[in-house]
Parts: structure tokens; C-alpha cells; sequence
């Protein structure tokens, strides 16, 4: 397939966006990247660098917490860079671990971050520690490259354990999708891992991508019912897996158009759950996946950045016109979509064993910050663990770990590291708490209006004493806090969620579906941070009087009228919410 040359607008169209231009003439992603950090006359890198750099896996931040004092002081910001490794399935070795720990202390801010999407983050690296934390990470056999950008980000799928049968075959389609649908040019390679072209070289071309690259980000991740831990509506892409009454995989259910991000008081941006498109077998799953992102490739917006990603594109154009231009790009039909079922997106805590003698730990993780504090020495213990362990570890998308395949013969020596450190009381905590994300937010994210990670502890503090008071400290709930609507804690799935509109004042979303199928809508607009557990008092403990057996707080607060999600617009912007209690 030759380099698709990316779409060009129409004469009596809107202009293409500048970034499209800066993709077509960055000579595949390279820019003046390397000018840039070649400059020591600044701790950060121009507009420019900092839109390509995002293809390489790297984003261009600083420290907010110190702008004012810094800009009083005549300085320039605080800058650093945030890295994002790129981990298929988010699996990774014992000794890959070890390796980003280290990386971790050397060049960033002493931790690791879990993120959403199955990965690693590395925050607070400067500017000339830069190029050394990318090279380390590809020293251990990963890389970064298209974890962010605009492009096939990292491609997620079922970590919980209780799938182990299956889950060696979906992870090698997730690698397999990922490792497709990487970019081609060499920019990366000559950048941060050492491959310079001094001179000659043959003409480069992107097959699937193509100069211009996507119109915005593409998200892949593929589920295993009964769990949707991977919250898979909210994908461009998804997969999910159809097996047969002996357990076999028999193909995937193909979903598309999912996508969570928004604008506030823009009624034309609103988060969506994706559409059901049809059915593929396992062998069809990545060339599935290359039509799918070529139709995008070929037809999203690329005039206006807020209306680029997938879920417009079927927006604008219609399911069965989509439908029929992959199949014309298949040269075959999808199959009817079959039956599944999902209970649940949450994580399965503690040890589960296997027919075969092996088992897992998962491990709880608070917004999947893994760093050392007075009284809890999370990183240190897990170095311990690493240094134990011969199995793997897997990333969740809720920012969990799975410490996983652990022979019987080591498991005592990982329960004894496990008891040492008290990681074997982080499950105990109570379901709100196992159950809630956030994103990072402040003081690091360019686009936070409110704080997030910062703030969740003692959100959660505050609302699981709500639950005890009713006697529901266990019961589950899904709590999603964001810094912003830009939706990277999926926040609009949560059966309670808050989303950053200012310093300390948070919209109140609830409703969304426990097991992840159903989007949640606004209740009320601008509740500063101090109001948020007296605003869901009375119905926490109406919840806990009324409550049907079994019924999940979500679709409580949906039978007894606080919201009705309809999953349109409107439910998601000021306009819509009364905040006004149900009689």
C-alpha cells in the first residue's frame, strides 16, 4: 500500500487545522526536535516541538503550582516532561519493572504512574535528562513511541485474572494491533534510541498513515465478558470477546464510535458510548482494525480538532454508511454481533488461583501513584516484590496491578514481601474507595482546571463515611474524578463523578452504569469541593433505605428521577441540570 497523502479541504470548505500542516511538513515527526533540545537557553521547547514530540510518546508540561511565583520573580515556567511508555495489554516483566523504578529515581520525580490506559507515566523530567529516560526505557526492551499524538495510542485489554485461559491469546492481539499499527518513519529511532542518518537513506513513507498522520487520537482495547474492565464503549475501537459454551474463543464483537471527552458549554462536544458494528474472527482482528482507522484516516475532521475524533465521523455520517465503507475496504462482510454480557469494570482484588497451581495478586494502587510515603513505602516494596517474582506483572486500566503467574513455590516468599510492607491490607479498603480513579490533573497537566489526584483521598474520606454511616462502607461504587472534561478517568461512566470546572468547584455527574454500559449525566453545576458530600447525603441515604435488592447506586438514582441519562448532549453541559431533588 503506498503513503496515503492525507486529505486536503475542498475549496468551499473550513481551513485544515494548523496542526495538519505542521504533521505534513514535519518531515515524519522529526520538526526541529532536536534543535530544540539542543538549546540550553530554556528549560522547554517551542509550540511546535511540543505538538510532534507527543507521536514520541513525550508532552511538554510545568509546574502550575509554581507559575505565579515564578512569573512575579521575572523567571520562565518550571518546565518538565511527562514520558508515557507504550505496553500492549500492560504486561511487563519483573526485570522491565526494575528498570523503570530505577529510571524513575534517576530522571523523573521518584515515581511511577499507572494510568488508565494500562501504562506507565513518568513525570517531572527536565529538559536535559530528557533524552536519557528515552533511551533507558527502549535499553529495557519498551518504548514510547505513539503513546500519545495522533495516532493508534497504547491498546488495552482485560488484565483481571480469573480470564487467564483467554488472556494469552487476547494479549497477543493487542500486541499484534499495536505493533500494526505503529508508525514507520524512522524519526523515533533517530531520535531517542541512537539510529542518526548521517547522510543518503531511502525515501520514507508512512503505509497506513500516511504525512498528515489521524485528524486526532485512536484508542483500541479489547474485553473479555463478563468484566469491562477496560471500559470498552469508550474506544474508537473496541473488541470484545465471543466464546463458546466450552470457554473457546470463537471472534470478537466489533464495536466503534466510542470516545469521552468534551468541552464545557460547548453543546456540540459530548462524550459517547460506542456502536455495536458487527462480528470478526480472531485472524481478521488486525486487518479489522486497519480498515477501521484507514476510514477515519480518510474522512475525520481536520478543520476543527474538537470535532475529529471517530464518535463525530459516525455522528456525521451514519453506523451503516461506516459499516459499509469498511467492509468495501475489507473486501468482506462483518458478522451479526452475538449475545454477551458484562457485570461489572471494576478490578478483582486480592489472590486467585489457577486450575494449573499458578495465581494472582491484584493489588490496589490510589490513582495508581506508585511512590513511597511516611507509613506506606509502595515503591520500595514493590522493587522487593520485583527482585522476588519470576512471573509477570499486568497493568489495569483502573490503575491497578496484577502481580501474576506466581509459581506455588513462590508464593509464600511473595506473601511474606506482601505482608512486610502491609500491601496485603491495601485491599481492605472500602468499595467506594477500591473503586474510584482519577486523573493526574494538577499541578503538572497544561489543560486541569481543578485538582484531581490530589484531591481524591480526601473525597473519599469524605463519601465513604457517607456509605459507613448507612451501613454500605463494602458496597461498590464507581467514584471518577477529573481535573477537566477532556475525560482521561473516564468520568462520565462513573455512577458518581466530579469534573473539574475551577479551582475547588466541580460539576456532579451520576448515573453511568456499574458495569460500564451506560454514560452518566449532569446533577449539578459548580458544587465547590466543601458542599460535595452534603450534596449526596440525602441520597446515600436515601439509596441505602429504598434500595432495590441487588440494585447498583447508578441505576437507583435513575429509577428514583435524580438523573435520566439519555446519553444526548445536553445531559452533559450546565444547561441540562436542575440539581433539584426528585419528590
Amino acid at each position: 500500500m503506498s503513503s496515503h497523502p492525507g486529505p486536503s479541504a475542498p475549496p468551499d470548505s473550513k481551513p485544515l487545522h494548523k496542526n495538519e500542516q505542521l504533521k505534513a511538513e514535519s518531515d515524519f515527526l522529526r520538526g526541529h526536535i532536536l534543535r530544540d533540545l539542543a538549546d540550553h537557553s530554556t528549560g522547554g521547547i517551542t509550540e511546535e516541538s511540543a505538538q510532534l514530540t507527543k507521536f514520541h510518546g513525550i508532552y511538554a508540561q510545568d509546574d502550575r503550582d509554581l507559575r505565579s511565583e515564578r512569573r512575579k520573580a521575572g523567571r520562565e515556567k518550571a518546565f518538565s516532561f511527562m514520558a508515557r511508555v507504550r505496553l500492549p495489554g500492560g504486561v511487563c516483566s519483573p526485570g522491565q519493572w526494575l528498570a523503570l523504578d530505577a529510571l524513575a529515581d534517576q530522571h523523573a520525580n521518584g515515581t511511577l504512574k499507572i494510568t488508565t490506559r494500562q501504562t506507565f507515566q513518568f513525570h517531572g523530567i527536565l529538559k536535559g535528562n530528557l533524552w536519557r529516560t528515552i533511551n533507558g526505557i527502549n535499553r529495557a526492551l519498551l518504548d514510547t513511541i505513539a503513546a500519545c499524538g495522533d495516532v493508534n495510542r497504547n491498546v488495552i485489554c482485560n488484565a483481571n485474572p480469573e480470564h487467564s485461559e483467554l488472556h494469552a491469546g487476547v494479549y497477543r492481539l493487542a500486541c499484534a494491533v499495536s505493533e500494526h499499527l505503529l508508525p514507520r518513519a524512522r524519526a523515533y529511532h533517530e531520535l531517542w534510541v541512537g539510529e542518526l542518518l548521517v547522510g543518503g537513506g531511502e525515501p520514507e513513507a508512512e503505509p497506513i498513515y500516511g504525512r498528515t498522520y489521524l485528524p486526532r487520537k485512536f484508542k483500541i482495547a479489547i474485553a473479555i465478558p463478563p468484566d469491562n474492565d477496560v471500559d470498552v464503549f469508550s474506544n474508537d475501537l473496541g473488541f470484545i470477546a465471543i466464546t463458546d459454551a466450552a470457554g473457546r474463543l470463537e471472534g470478537f464483537n466489533v464495536t466503534v464510535g466510542g470516545g469521552l471527552g468534551m468541552s464545557h458549554n460547548q453543546i456540540e462536544t459530548y462524550p459517547r458510548l460506542a456502536d455495536l458494528l458487527g462480528f470478526c474472527a480472531p485472524e481478521q482482528v488486525v486487518e479489522v482494525a486497519e480498515k477501521i482507522l484507514t476510514v477515519q484516516r480518510d474522512h475525520g475532521d481536520r478543520t476543527d480538532r474538537k470535532h475529529a475524533r471517530l464518535k463525530y465521523t459516525i455522528e456525521d455520517r451514519g453506523l451503516a454508511w461506516f459499516r459499509a465503507e469498511v467492509e468495501r475496504r475489507l473486501g468482506y462482510a462483518l458478522g451479526t454481533p452475538r449475545a454477551f454480557h458484562f457485570e461489572h469494570n471494576g478490578d478483582r482484588y486480592g489472590w486467585t488461583n489457577l486450575p494449573d497451581g499458578r495465581s494472582h495478586f491484584t493489588l490496589f494502587v490510589q490513582s495508581g501513584r506508585v511512590k513511597d510515603e511516611p507509613g506506606y513505602r509502595l515503591k520500595s516494596a514493590l522493587r522487593e516484590v520485583a527482585l522476588a517474582h519470576k512471573g509477570e506483572f499486568r497493568l489495569t486500566a483502573n490503575q491497578n496491578l496484577v502481580i501474576a503467574n506466581v509459581a506455588p513455590t513462590d508464593r509464600p516468599r511473595l506473601e511474606a514481601l506482601l505482608a512486610k510492607h502491609r500491601l496485603d491490607r491495601a485491599n481492605d479498603a472500602s468499595g467506594l474507595k477500591l473503586n474510584a480513579m482519577s486523573c493526574v490533573a494538577l499541578p503538572t497537566c497544561g489543560l486541569a482546571l481543578a485538582e484531581s489526584e490530589r484531591y481524591l483521598p480526601e473525597l473519599v474520606a469524605e463519601l465513604e463515611a457517607e456509605f459507613a454511616a448507612v451501613g454500605l462502607r463494602q458496597e461498590e461504587v464507581t467514584l471518577r474524578v477529573t481535573g477537566c472534561p477532556n475525560g482521561c478517568g473516564r468520568p462520565f461512566l462513573g455512577e458518581i463523578a466530579l469534573v473539574g470546572k475551577s479551582p475547588g468547584k466541580y460539576n456532579v455527574y451520576l448515573g453511568g452504569a456499574f458495569n460500564g454500559s451506560r454514560l452518566n449525566a449532569l446533577y449539578r453545576a459548580n458544587v465547590v469541593d466543601a458542599d460535595i458530600a452534603a450534596l449526596l447525603r440525602p441520597i446515600i441515604q436515601r439509596y441505602a433505605a429504598e434500595r432495590r435488592p441487588s440494585e447498583r447506586f447508578g441505576d437507583f438514582v435513575i429509577r428514583t428521577g435524580y438523573v435520566s441519562p439519555t446519553g444526548r448532549p445536553e445531559d452533559f453541559h450546565e444547561s441540562k441540570a436542575s440539581g433539584a431533588a426528585p419528590s
